[in-house]
């Protein structure tokens, strides 16, 4: 993204955009010169784009998991800027018919998935706070695409460490999660800095100049949010122990300071 004269923009460039330093840590190009100097802070404290892409194959892994045992609707929170491997790309490779909800906040994510003609009938990104469970799940265009009345795989991936305990996460999980159908799943992943204390402060002062916080959690309360479902093996593990598919999985630096897991609604 060219860097172009704030004046004319519809945001505010000299503000850090969390996402669009998810997607400089990713390699993308769909970022600005103040999210690029935030963004290169936080790679000075650890293998920030190791642990991103290793975040990032999680998905895929999950994506596959969940198809694998017959899940066709797939409802993406938090999604970000679109870049490889999105959700609706693993899963209609599973099932062309597979039909995939993206919600952001952001307007830029809509903009930029309308120019890659990532949407059609079978997909769709609505412009929602998963902050507001009920206007989320009764959006038109959320129940256009998605039966809630079939399982669902609901995909919590780095959105819940941008909530502050005040705005309560896990009631957010329950709130977002609690009519789902027997066989629905959900995905979790949220970073810790349960290795690196002094490192997370220090990136956590970083985010809070940008447009989301950034808040660490234990792997206590990450299995909090699977309350009410069945853990899936490994269970909530470090993202490269969960469920790895090579040695690039297994052994990318980095994997500490992601949890992630999955659950079953029986």
């Amino acid at each position: 993204m060219t860097d172009q004269d704030p004046a004319h923009l519809p945001f505010d460039v000299r503000v850090p955009n969390a996402a669009r330093m998810y997607d400089y840590y990713l390699g993308g190009k769909n970022n600005y010169q103040v999210d690029r100097d935030a963004a290169e802070k936080i790679m000075a404290l650890g293998p920030s784009r190791s642990i991103c892409v290793a975040n990032r194959r999680f998905l895929g892994r999950a994506v596959r998991h969940a198809a694998a045992q017959g899940i066709r609707q797939f409802l993406d929170l938090g999604t970000g800027l679109p870049t490889q491997e999105n959700v609706h790309e693993v899963a209609k490779r599973q099932d062309p018919g597979a039909r995939v909800v993206y919600v952001d906040y952001d307007p830029v994510v809509r903009a930029h998935a309308q120019a890659l003609r990532m949407l059609d009938d079978t997909v769709t990104v609505i412009e929602q706070d998963v902050r507001e469970p009920e206007t989320v799940l009764g959006h038109a265009d959320l129940r256009k695409t998605i039966d809630l009345s079939r399982p669902v795989a609901v995909l919590f991936i780095a959105i819940l460490h941008c909530l502050t305990d005040d705005e309560d996460p896990w009631g957010v999980v329950r709130a977002l999660t609690g009519e789902l159908a027997p066989g629905s799943m959900i995905a979790v992943s949220h970073l810790t800095d349960d290795a690196h204390p002094e490192e997370g402060a220090a990136a956590r002062k970083v985010y809070d100049k940008a447009t989301a916080p950034l808040i660490h959690r234990s792997h206590a309360d990450v299995e909090r949010f699977f309350e009410g479902f069945e853990v899936l093996e490994p269970g909530v593990t470090r993202v490269n122990e969960w469920r790895p598919e090579d040695d690039l999985d297994r052994l990318r630096p980095g994997g500490e300071w992601f949890y992630v897991g999955m659950g079953r609604k029986n």
